[in-house]
C-alpha cells in the first residue's frame, strides 16, 4: 500500500491557523479533490472538524483520535495512526490529509508527497508541516501561478522517497 501525504504548505511551513489553513486557493483545492477521490483518507480530528462540510464525500474518512466517544457522519475512527492505516489494508493508495502531528507520525511511513508550496509567510501560523529532508526528490514540478481571489503564489509538487 503507498501512503501518500499531501498537504499545502507556506514557505515557513505553516499548514495551519487557528483550526483554519492559512490560503484556500481555488486550484488547490480542485487538486486535492482529483487526487484523493476514491481513496481512502485518514485525518486527526481537528482536521476532521475543520472541514466545512464534514466527511468529504467520494472517499472513505478515518479520523484519528484517542476519544473513544468520536462519532461523526461518513467518518470512521481509529485510535492511532497504525491502526487507520490497517483498517486501509487492501486499498492500493491511502491519503494522509493532516494535520501537523499526523503529519509528523506518516513521514517516515510516506513513499509519495502531494505539496502545494506556497510562497509566503503565515508568522502567526500555530501548526506547521514537519521539514521534508534530502531523503525526497521532486520528480514533478508545475509552473509557479497566482490565485486570483487571494492573490497567493504557489506551485503543485509531486516528491518521491529517494
Amino acid at each position: 500500500m503507498e501512503v501518500t501525504v499531501i498537504a499545502a504548505v507556506a514557505r515557513d511551513g505553516a499548514i495551519g491557523i487557528k483550526g483554519d489553513m492559512p490560503f484556500h486557493i481555488s486550484a488547490d483545492l480542485r487538486r486535492f479533490k482529483q487526487i484523493t477521490m476514491g481513496k481512502p483518507l485518514v485525518m486527526g480530528r481537528r482536521t476532521f472538524e475543520s472541514l466545512p462540510g464534514g466527511a468529504l464525500p467520494g472517499r472513505r474518512n478515518i479520523v484519528v483520535t484517542r476519544n473513544s466517544s468520536f462519532a461523526a457522519d461518513g467518518a470512521e475512527r481509529a485510535a492511532s495512526l497504525e491502526e487507520a492505516l490497517r483498517m486501509c489494508d487492501g486499498a492500493p493508495e491511502v491519503m494522509i490529509i493532516g494535520g501537523g502531528e499526523i503529519y509528523r507520525q506518516a513521514m517516515p511511513l510516506a513513499t509519495r508527497l502531494e505539496l502545494t508550496a506556497i510562497d509566503a509567510d503565515v508568522p502567526d501560523a500555530d501548526v506547521h508541516f514537519p521539514p521534508v529532508g534530502e531523503e525526497w526528490a521532486v520528480t514533478e514540478q508545475s509552473d509557479s501561478a497566482t490565485d486570483p481571489r487571494s492573490g497567493a503564489s504557489y506551485r503543485f509538487l509531486t516528491l518521491h522517497r529517494r
